[in-house]
C-alpha cells in the first residue's frame, strides 16, 4: 500500500481504468488534481473552451469508441455549465464520467466562492451522482462511478470531489476484484422461457417489422452481426430509430430506412400496418410514435431492453424481454433456427414485401434539384458520394441539416454516426467531432452542421487547433433557424418568429481567425471541387455551404398525427399499384 494524496488517487486510479484522455477545465477547485496531471504524463488532457464542451467530447469519444468518456471540470460556473450535456449523455445512454471540484467540506452550505450544490442539480440527469467526503473511499467511488456509467443501460455519472479530500492523504488500495456495486445489478439476460415466447409470435406473423434503436449500437458489434443474421433467417423488415442507425447495413435489401416523424414512407406505413413489432433496443418516444393512442393499431410488441423502465412507458408490451440486446437476440436466433424453415418463412412473407416494395416506390426522398443554388439534399448526398469509402465518422448538430444527413448518407457500420437524439442539442456536433478526433486521429471526422448550431459552440475551434485535430465543419448555410421556420411555415401560419439569422459571420475569415482553414461555395458545379478540398487539407477546415433557405425536410409526420398521415412535399402522390386489400392499406398522405 501508498500513501499518497486524494488527487494522486484520482489519476492512479484512471490509469488502472484504462483512461488515456480527459477532456476538462481547469479551475481553483480542482488545481490538484491537475497539478498531478503535470506530474504524471501517463493522461492526455484536451483543454477544451467551455465545460458543455468538454462533456459533449467526452461524449463523442464513448460513441465511437465504447469507452466512457472523462471530464473534469471545476466547481460552482464549472459544474454548472456541464448540465446540458450531462443531460444529453443520460437521455441517449452514453456512458461518461465526470469529475467536479467542490469547496472544501468545511465550506459546503455557507455559500462559498464558487459553490453549487453539484449533486443535487445533477442527480436528475445522471444515473448517479455522488460527493465523496473521506478520501479513504475515493478509489473504491472512481471505481463505482465506471461500473455504473457502462454496466447495464449507460449513461454519465457525477464525482462531486471537495478541495481537502483532494489534498488529504490515503493508502491507496487497489481493488482485487472489479467492483460491484451492492445495490445496482442491472438484468444482462432475460429467463429462457420468455424467449420461446418471443419466438413462437415471431413465428406466426405476417407483417413484422424489426424496430431497432441505440440498444443495438450501446450492445456492440456481436449485436449488429445478430441483428444482420436474424433479420436474415426470419426476412423480416428492419427499420431504425435516428440513434440506431448503423446497427444495421443501410445498403441491405431488408432496410427500410429511419422511421419517424423525418423517417421514409416505407418505413413509417410498415409500422403502421405491421401484425408485429420487434423492438430491439429502443423505447418509443414521440418521435417515433406520433400520436400514440393510433400507433400501429393492429400490432402486437415484442420488448427488448436492458432498462427495465422503458418497457411499456410509452407502449405496451405483450413480451417484455430485460435484457442485453446481445444476449437476446442470440438466444432468438438459436431458438429460430430449430423450430422454423427459413424458406416457409421467406414464402409466407411475400405479400408483406410486395406491399413494402409498392410503399418503396414513392421514392419519398425526392427533391427539385437546381442548377443555380445549392439544394442542402444534394449537398448531403456529394459529401455521401465523395467519403462513402473512407474511414469517416460523422457527428450533426440539431435541426434539418440532422434530419437530412440521417436520410441521405448511408451507414453501413456501427458508431461511425454520433448525433443528438434524446435531448436536441443544438451545438453538440463540434465538440463530439473534436472528441471523437482525439480517439481516431487519422480518421476522417465530419460535424454536418447548421450555420445557427455551429455559432452556439464555435469556440471548439480553437481546441481542434491547439490540439492539431483535423475536424472539418461542413455548415449547410440557410441563414434560418431551418427546422423553427419550418414548422412556423408548415403549422402556425408562416408567422415566421425570431427564425431568421442576422449579421451571420463571414466564416472564412472566422476560419481564418481560429487558425482553421475556410472555404466556401454557393455553385452547385463547385461543390465536388470544394468537398475535395476540404477532405484534402490536413488541419481543420470550416466550409460554408450556402444553400436553399426555404428547403423544408420531408418526408415530415406533423406532431399529434399518426405514422400514415405524412406531408411529402410538393411531390405528386403515387401510391403505386395498390394492394389487393385496399382497406387493409389504406393511406392517409397529405400533399
Amino acid at each position: 500500500m501508498v500513501h499518497i494524496s486524494g488527487s494522486s488517487i484520482v489519476i492512479k486510479t484512471l490509469k488502472c481504468l484504462g483512461v488515456d484522455v480527459i477532456f476538462g477545465y481547469p479551475g481553483g477547485a480542482v488545481l490538484p488534481i491537475y497539478d498531478e496531471l503535470f506530474k504524471d504524463n501517463a493522461i492526455r488532457h484536451i483543454l477544451v473552451r467551455h465545460e458543455q464542451g468538454a462533456v459533449h467530447a467526452a461524449e463523442g469519444y464513448a460513441r465511437a469508441t465504447g469507452k466512457p468518456g472523462v471530464c473534469l471540470v471545476t466547481s460552482g460556473p464549472g459544474v454548472t455549465n456541464i448540465i446540458t450535456g450531462l443531460q444529453n449523455a443520460y437521455m441517449d445512454s452514453t456512458p461518461i464520467v465526470c469529475i467536479s471540484g467542490q469547496v472544501a467540506t468545511f465550506l459546503i452550505g455557507t455559500d462559498a466562492f464558487q459553490e453549487a450544490d453539484a449533486t443535487g442539480i445533477a442527480g436528475p440527469c445522471t444515473k448517479h451522482a455522488t460527493l465523496v467526503r473521506d478520501v479513504n473511499q475515493l478509489a473504491r467511488k472512481i471505481h463505482e462511478a465506471f461500473y455504473i456509467a457502462k454496466s447495464g443501460r449507460p449513461g454519465p455519472v457525477l464525482i462531486d470531489l471537495p478541495k481537502d479530500v483532494q489534498v488529504s492523504t490515503a493508502d491507496y488500495i487497489h481493488p482485487e476484484s472489479e467492483i460491484v456495486h451492492p445495490t445496482y445489478k442491472p438484468s444482462i439476460r432475460s429467463d429462457i422461457s420468455v424467449i420461446q415466447q418471443a419466438v413462437d409470435m415471431m413465428k406466426y406473423a405476417h407483417r413484422p417489422v424489426f424496430y431497432t434503436g441505440g440498444g443495438v449500437i450501446n450492445s456492440g458489434d456481436q449485436a449488429g452481426a445478430l441483428l444482420y443474421d436474424l433479420a436474415n433467417i426470419t426476412n423480416f423488415p428492419v427499420t431504425s430509430t435516428l440513434m440506431g442507425l448503423g446497427g444495421f447495413p443501410a445498403s441491405d435489401s431488408k432496410f427500410l430506412g429511419m422511421l419517424g416523424m423525418h423517417g421514409t414512407y416505407e418505413a413509417n406505413l410498415a409500422m403502421y400496418h405491421a401484425d408485429l413489432i420487434v423492438c430491439v433496443g429502443a423505447r418509443f418516444d414521440d418521435r417515433i410514435t406520433g400520436k400514440l393512442s393510433e400507433f400501429s393499431p393492429g400490432s402486437r410488441v415484442i420488448h427488448i431492453d436492458i432498462d427495465r423502465s422503458s418497457i411499456s412507458k410509452n407502449v405496451h408490451a405483450d413480451i417484455p424481454i430485460v435484457s442485453d440486446v446481445s444476449y437476446a437476440l442470440k438466444d432468438i436466433f438459436s431458438l429460430w433456427k430449430k423450430i422454423c424453415s427459413t424458406e416457409d418463412q421467406s414464402s409466407k412473407l411475400n405479400g408483406w414485401w410486395q406491399q413494402i416494395n409498392e410503399w418503396r416506390a414513392v421514392e419519398c426522398l425526392k427533391y427539385q434539384q437546381s442548377t443555380t443554388v445549392i439544394k442542402p439534399q444534394y449537398a448531403v448526398d456529394r459529401l455521401y458520394a465523395a467519403t462513402k469509402d473512407m474511414d469517416v465518422y460523422i457527428t450533426t448538430e440539431v435541426g434539418q441539416h440532422q434530419m437530412w444527413a440521417a436520410q441521405r448518407y448511408k451507414f453501413e457500420s456501427m458508431r461511425r454516426w454520433v448525433t443528438s437524439g434524446g435531448l436536441g442539442t443544438m451545438g453538440f456536433g463540434v465538440p463530439a467531432a473534436v472528441g471523437i478526433q482525439v480517439a481516431y486521429p487519422d480518421s476522417l471526422v465530419i460535424d454536418i452542421a447548421g450555420e445557427a448550431s455551429f455559432l452556439m459552440t464555435m469556440q471548439e475551434m480553437s481546441t481542434a487547433v491547439q490540439f492539431r485535430l483535423p475536424v472539418k465543419i461542413f455548415i449547410l448555410n440557410n441563414e434560418r433557424l431551418g427546422m423553427v421556420r419550418q414548422w412556423q411555415q408548415l403549422l402556425h401560419g408562416e408567422r415566421y418568429s425570431s427564425s431568421y439569422s442576422e449579421s451571420l459571420p463571414d466564416f472564412c475569415l472566422l476560419a481564418k481567425a481560429l487558425g482553421c482553414h475556410g472555404i466556401k461555395c454557393e455553385d452547385p458545379a463547385d461543390l465536388d471541387r470544394c468537398i475535395k478540398e476540404m477532405i484534402d487539407y490536413p488541419g481543420p477546415v470550416i466550409f460554408d455551404c450556402v444553400v436553399e433557405k426555404d428547403e423544408n425536410c420531408f418526408p415530415m409526420i406533423p406532431a399529434g398525427c399518426p405514422h400514415n398521415e405524412m406531408l411529402l412535399g410538393d411531390q405528386p402522390y403515387s401510391s403505386g399499384s395498390e394492394s389487393d386489400d385496399d382497406d387493409q392499406y389504406d393511406k392517409h398522405v397529405m400533399v
